[in-house]
């Protein structure tokens, strides 16, 4: 994970697909948690608990998003206040982008930010969306506003038919998005590939197991990489028959092959419940999910870090999980980031131990803890 302040343009990082709304499949319909009912009374059942959704909304029109629970004891400015995934979909907006494409984000404050401090903007990574903050947008809006965005192909933003995704894309959306949108220099808050899209893109950053590119043929120096050229291509021209490729993807979706793709890359796995397998699982059911799967995976790579890193001169804090087994510490990324320190001064990283490839959600009071002094210390506040 790393942070960054933007208005600059970022790298690419290679992230897991994971994603995407949530349920518990125990009867859930859009968010709404329902017990499993006869034919005779599901509507009545329905028709009251819209009734109540309705009633609470109209309490909080204007209020952006209110933290509830803690996952952690005490006060301290690192705790972890996890909000209801609901209470953020209810919070989020939309905004168009190129005057075609609807972009779901996400603003939270309280009256504790600071008016002078910059805003903050999370971006997810392969798979995610919005609700993968859960556990850190509450404890962040206390002292700053908070932006958090679906990309282009994720989440709730649209999926385009026929589109071409790519790192400098999601980039360029970003980049807009602040331009339109926040208004004001933000510090980019980026977790795997989105840490690469922030890098194309920012001047203040926070970069969270940064990827090596858009997807698994980016080449960092690794002979391994190189090695499996030939399997990758295959793979693409596998996931380019259209039946292979929705079969392959309907295996992927299904909850206990996500739930294990999550605890191996999680170091937490009490962090893998069904809450996250639900907001990695339902936006993959979406109308163009498969389409977006398969172009983000057989698309170039984009740029990896190494072209980028050496033309950021804005502040970066980097964090990074030491049981990662996507980017490992010991990997060609990792050992170029964790070289950067002794070449450049802008650049901070911090090795979290026992921590996996998404630091912000598998132990996120850590993240905290490193991150708010980081950024009260860079810009002052």
């Amino acid at each position: 994970m790393s942070v960054w302040m933007v208005r600059a343009r970022a790298p690419s990082f290679i992230i897991p697909i994971t994603t995407l709304r949530i349920g518990n499949g125990n009867g859930d319909v859009k968010g709404l948690r329902l017990p499993l009912l006869s034919n005779k009374n599901w509507q009545f059942q329905l028709q009251l608990e819209l009734q109540q959704r309705n009633e609470e909304k109209k309490k909080r029109q204007n209020v952006t998003i209110s933290y509830t629970n803690s996952s952690s004891g005490g006060d301290s400015a690192s705790a972890a206040l996890e909000l209801e995934v609901n209470e953020i979909r209810e919070s989020c907006k939309m905004w168009k982008w190129k005057g075609q494409y609807s972009i779901n984000y996400l603003v939270s404050s309280t009256p504790n930010s600071h008016p002078d401090s910059p805003p903050l903007l999370l971006v997810h990574g392969f798979g995610a969306s919005i609700p993968h903050w859960r556990r850190n947008i509450g404890t962040l809006a206390k002292s700053y506003t908070v932006y958090a965005i679906d990309l282009l192909g994720f989440g709730a933003s649209d999926k385009p038919a026929g589109y071409s995704y790519t790192m400098e894309g999601w980039a360029q959306l970003i980049l807009d998005f602040l331009d339109e949108v926040v208004k004001k220099p933000t510090v980019l808050i980026g977790n795997s590939v989105g840490t690469l899209a922030c890098v194309i893109a920012a001047s203040g950053l926070v970069l969270l197991n940064c990827a090596g590119g858009m997807n698994n043929k980016a080449i960092v120096d690794d002979w391994r990489i190189k090695l499996l050229f030939p399997l990758l291509w295959f793979i693409d021209f596998l996931l380019k028959q259209r039946p292979i490729a929705s079969a392959i993807f309907e295996r992927v979706k299904q909850r206990e092959t996500l739930r294990n793709i999550l605890l191996s890359i999680y170091a937490n796995k009490e962090s893998v419940d069904e809450t996250l397998v639900e907001i990695i699982r339902e936006p993959a059911n979406e109308e163009g999910a498969l389409d977006a799967f398969v172009s983000i995976v057989t698309g170039p790579p984009g740029p990896n870090p190494v072209q980028l890193m050496s033309s950021i001169s804005i502040p970066v804090l980097v964090l990074w999980g030491d049981e990662d087994p996507f980017t490992p510490l010991d990997g060609p990324v990792g050992k170029y980031f964790s070289s950067l320190p002794s070449k450049l001064s802008n650049v901070k990283l911090i090795v979290l131990k026992r921590v996996g490839h998404c630091p912000h959600d598998d132990r996120p009071e850590l993240v905290h803890e490193k991150l708010l002094p980081w950024l009260a210390e860079t810009f002052n506040f």
